[in-house]
């Protein structure tokens, strides 16, 4: 099942968000992150983003797993008045030993059906070029609009290249979790 943290629940699911960012960079994900990130770091962060979700800026939903949260992603909306129609997709993470089932084209439909309840037009990304993630994107519909050669370090620290993504959201929610809450996740 994949569920959308409430400003409640975002706290219980901090040390599980914190181990799937972890297993993330240690699989070689580029989300942001270099491979010594620790535990206690990674919970920091994402003990930071908090008020994100209470204020409703960050959406966050997780995939309940075997041994806690199996994926994540989350949507940043934007503050601007004058772009209040788009959304960026970030953190979108599976762990190593749940991946190739089909939870990250799971969790990023959640994150696409939910913009559309919100009455987002307009999804953004950036992924490494090349990546799984870039495949995902493609494969999902997402048009790439440019690479940034050399745009961030991997976890090992080299220099990668970037692609940026952009997906027009006309689609209304196909199911009555129009408020971005449960969606059954895809059968193993």
């Amino acid at each position: 099942m994949i569920e959308r943290l409430t400003p409640e629940t975002f706290a219980a699911h901090l040390p599980g968000l914190a181990d799937l960012l972890v297993d993330a960079v240690r699989g070689g994900a580029s989300v942001g992150f270099l491979a010594d990130l620790d535990r206690e770091s990674a919970a920091a962060w994402w003990g930071q983003r908090a008020a994100a979700v209470a204020d409703g800026s960050l959406a966050v939903w997780v995939a309940a797993g075997p041994a806690g949260p199996a994926g994540t992603i989350s949507l940043a909306f934007a503050g601007k008045p004058n772009a209040r129609h788009r959304a960026d997709v970030v953190k979108l993470a599976v762990r190593r030993d749940q991946r190739g089932r089909g939870l990250g084209r799971a969790l990023l439909d959640v994150a696409e059906r939910a913009a559309a309840a919100a009455g987002i037009t307009l999804l953004l990304l950036d992924t490494e070029t090349d990546s799984p993630a870039e495949h995902l994107y493609r494969s999902a519909g997402w048009r790439r609009y440019g690479i940034v050669p050399d745009y961030a370090a991997g976890p090992s620290g080299e220099l990668r290249d970037c692609s940026f993504f952009y997906k027009p959201i006309s689609l209304a929610p196909a199911s009555g979790a129009a408020d971005g809450g449960v969606w059954p996740a895809p059968s193993s």
